[in-house]
């Protein structure tokens, strides 16, 4: 047997050359390419296994984000009002006829934006947020008429951050389940918040735990973003407003409603219960045929004060009463492993927490880094298919201002074996790197948002955010391109 020491070495020169190669070569994200209008839309570039088949139903959609059935089972899209890259619009709640045009029943104010919907006892319930100005009470969820007649349900919410409110879906109890996502990336307030657009509209905002956390006294030095305050530089500590220094052992009551959390109220509103907290972006929420609560997380970026490096998106599976992990854990792994999570652009990562609620679970699965996996449901009709299977629809990356890819990330809709945690593609579009189609200069997919069956599981909603493209400025969302997919199973090939 021959000494370990060559291997070891040739190991550690591979590693070094590796991580060199991707320190210097430039992202290559989804939305890095070029787009010019109109959207072509193509289902035949879209692969779908075999005996299925992909249609467009609508077309011409604004940052459509939602979709629900109601009562006929007709399907219903919420239009966002809003998208990352400061684009506004007039969010609303869109009919889909049967040859595809759309019949407004209803519009929002300046609440945006709204980011999920569901449908129960002849109402539909829509997350809304506070990404206006003049809209400084955060995010709100509403409970909107089938003749549009809007009402808060749940109004003051902490969705002022980079992360809204999100959800919402109705539990086999009858509760009306929603998540609330974080304020910032990892923790602490930084530079990154006023470029999200939020930091200097509230500058005292920050995330709020759902139970009393003792901190470590980790405080991080950034630029000072805030005009006014007459220094270059600030230090911030974590769960406190930018600016701010925490010592060790200092405690941060918490309260309930609260950053990075899943919680329930009844359909009519009343007191907010806490679910499960520790999440960063708490996007989808499904309950499996079995009763089973699941949630879809949008996991860390590589930016801001405290950039966290290589973390995939999870499906979990919720268990009451459970902390999840953020900020100091990537499903069940530390962020103190440097090996796994340092970035080239900070010090190695230390615990903003002196202890933790619980040893967080392992995930179900996890999926791409930067996938941005988003809305989802389980298959419940053998005559789809699949049944108790996860279908998640994957936004895709936001590279470079999420962190670098070296290839497009997402942009597609996969599966999930929930009892085993495997993850198959089930539609993307055709060509040698997946991507949008404005990548691959197709008319497939672009970013699919949510996946949702009707309500008889013979066919799977696919909601398509649009064309989001993406370059060292930000975002640049276009209006007016997303669409709604729907897939169904061929007569002939069914079970």
């Amino acid at each position: 047997m021959g000494h370990p020491w060559p291997r070891l070495l040739c190991a550690l020169l591979l590693s070094f050359a590796l991580s060199g190669c991707y320190a210097l070569r430039s992202s290559h994200g989804g939305g890095q390419t070029e787009f010019t209008l109109p959207r072509v839309i193509d289902a035949r570039d879209v692969l779908v296994p075999a005996g299925y088949r992909i249609e467009a139903v609508a077309t011409g959609l604004t940052f459509p984000t939602g979709i629900a059935f109601d009562t006929q089972g007709r399907p219903h899209v919420v239009e966002a009002g809003y998208s990352y890259g400061e684009a506004f619009a007039t969010p609303r709640l869109l009919r889909i006829e049967s040859d595809g045009r759309t019949s407004v029943i209803a519009t929002g104010d300046d609440y945006v934006p709204w980011t999920g919907i569901t449908y129960h006892d002849g109402a539909f319930y829509v997350a809304a947020n506070g990404q206006r100005e003049g809209t400084p009470t955060g995010g709100r969820i509403l409970r909107i008429t089938s003749d549009g007649r809007i009402a808060v349900v749940v109004d003051g919410l902490p969705g002022r951050g980079d992360h809204h409110t999100n959800g919402p879906v109705i539990g086999p109890d009858g509760w009306l389940y929603f998540a609330q996502g974080t304020a910032t990336n990892s923790g602490v307030v930084g530079p990154d918040n006023a470029e999200m657009g939020w930091l200097r509209r509230f500058p005292d905002f920050h995330d709020i735990p759902c139970a009393d956390i003792t901190l470590a006294g980790e405080n991080y030095t950034s630029e000072n973003p805030l005009a006014g305050r007459g220094k270059d530089t600030a230090v911030t500590g974590a769960f406190v407003p930018f600016g701010t220094l925490t010592e060790p052992g200092q405690i941060i009551p918490g309260r309930v409603p609260c950053s990075g959390a899943v919680m329930r109220v009844r359909p009519e509103g009343g007191p907010i219960e806490l679910v499960a907290w520790g999440f960063r972006n708490p996007f989808g929420l499904a309950f499996a045929p079995d009763g089973r609560l699941f949630l879809t997380e949008n996991s860390y970026d590589e930016r801001g004060s405290r950039p966290v490096f290589g973390t995939g998106d999870h499906l979990w599976e919720i268990r009451r009463g459970i902390w999840y992990g953020w900020p100091d854990f990537h499903g069940d792994k530390p962020l103190t492993d440097a090996n796994r999570f340092k970035s080239s652009r900070g010090e190695p990562l230390r615990f903003v927490m002196a202890n933790h609620p619980d040893n967080p679970p392992r995930p179900v699965a996890v999926f791409g880094v930067h996938a941005s996996a988003n809305g989802f449901d389980f298959s419940r009709n053998s005559a789809f298919g699949q049944v108790g299977h996860a279908f998640v629809a994957q936004l895709g990356d936001q590279a470079p201002m999420v962190g670098k890819v070296m290839a497009p990330v997402g942009f597609k809709v996969v599966t999930v074996d929930v009892t085993t945690g495997v993850v198959h593609d089930f539609a993307a579009n055709a060509g040698s790197v997946n991507g949008p189609a404005s990548w691959a200069k197709n008319g497939g997919l672009e970013r699919p948002v949510a996946a949702r069956f009707d309500p008889a599981g013979n066919a799977l909603y696919i909601v398509d955010f649009g064309v989001m493209t993406a370059d060292e400025k930000g975002l640049h969302p276009q209006p007016q391109t997303g669409v709604l997919w729907r897939i169904t199973r061929v007569p002939d090939t069914a079970p």
